[in-house]
């Protein structure tokens, strides 16, 4: 009999989480978890391959970049991330890279694809943007010189609603159109748990000469994406939510591959350097073609394995 994906995880007990109104038998029980928008469980997979992975730091040490015994050479972890991930995303395999944390690769590609003038400067998203988010989005203001309370426009409900009419997200994006520089909104809104329709906020920015990325911190793993085919320009997530990689796992960005020859300004670093060559610690940078020659440090093994595990079911249901 096929396993349940349920059965794949570990849920806490009553007892653990401190639900002390119960009876023995009620406490000794799996509780029923609702907190996967925050941190979603570990999986028996994550659980092993953590394990696997301590126990190869201890028995190869250094080896395990170049010799690994479950053939996960720490060197090209992510390569056993990054096609499962581009599947959940609907990108291309050079459109994404697991690296890095979600605030971090906002800021690395804002720094590319936020590039204002004197007229064409404002942010659009969201009101109430989860806070990390808007924190980024006013220090990106900010280090062009362009006060936040300006350069950043965010889009309310209605008086009385609690989620954003389509009709106003577009209509505000037209409003403003010559003055906008990036659209950056959440795929999902982490309060609301509103789905934007992406596909069509895109088309608008575009529409307006804009720039259009997103932060799918509670999309991916939860609703069916497609950013190649919608023609996102970029887009950033983390992994501890409904990927279920655990506390602080490593994230991963997205961009589109129409950007791929360009020269965007990057902040560079030798894990986006060519892997064939990187190794070599030559002088000058020779980037991966695609979202992985943003990568800037080699990836923790440990914030990376929990996340293969997971996404292993996620390959497995289909």
């Amino acid at each position: 009999m096929a396993t349940l994906p349920s059965q794949e995880f570990i849920f806490p007990k009553n007892s653990d989480i401190g639900a002390s109104e119960l009876s023995i038998e009620e406490a000794s029980k799996p509780c029923t978890y609702l907190c996967g928008n925050s941190l979603g469980l570990i999986s028996k997979r994550s659980q092993r391959l953590i394990s696997e992975e301590m126990d190869v730091w201890g028995k190869r040490a250094v080896e395990g970049h170049f010799d690994h015994p479950h053939g996960r050479n720490w060197k090209d972890i992510t390569d056993h991330a990054n096609p499962i991930l581009a599947s959940l995303v609907g990108a291309n395999l050079d459109e994404v890279a697991c690296m890095g944390t979600l605030t971090a690769n906002l800021h690395l590609l804002m720094n590319s694809f936020y590039k204002p003038t004197q007229q064409r400067f404002k942010i659009v998203c969201e009101a109430r943007a989860f806070p990390s988010d808007q924190y980024a989005f006013a220090s990106q203001a900010q280090s062009h010189g362009f006060d936040p309370r300006f350069a950043v426009i965010e889009i309310a409900p209605r008086s009385g609603e609690f989620f954003l009419r389509e009709t106003d997200i577009l209509q505000v994006i037209e409003t403003h159109g010559d003055q906008i520089a990036v659209v950056l909104l959440s795929g999902v809104q982490y309060y609301t748990g509103q789905w934007f329709p992406m596909q069509r906020i895109t088309e608008a920015g575009h529409n307006v000469g804009a720039m259009v990325g997103w932060d799918l911190a509670h999309a991916i793993g939860n609703v069916p994406l497609n950013l190649h085919d919608w023609n996102v320009d970029f887009a950033v997530w983390c992994s501890y939510k409904y990927l279920n990689a655990g506390p602080g796992a490593i994230g991963g960005l997205f961009i589109h591959e129409k950007w791929h020859e360009a020269v965007l300004p990057r902040h560079a670093g030798w894990w986006g350097h060519d892997p064939t060559t990187r190794f070599d610690m030559p002088h000058d940078f020779s980037p991966i073609r695609g979202a992985q020659g943003f990568q800037q440090s080699n990836p923790s093994v440990f914030a990376t394995a929990p996340l293969i595990g997971s996404l292993q079911i996620f390959r497995d249901v289909g």
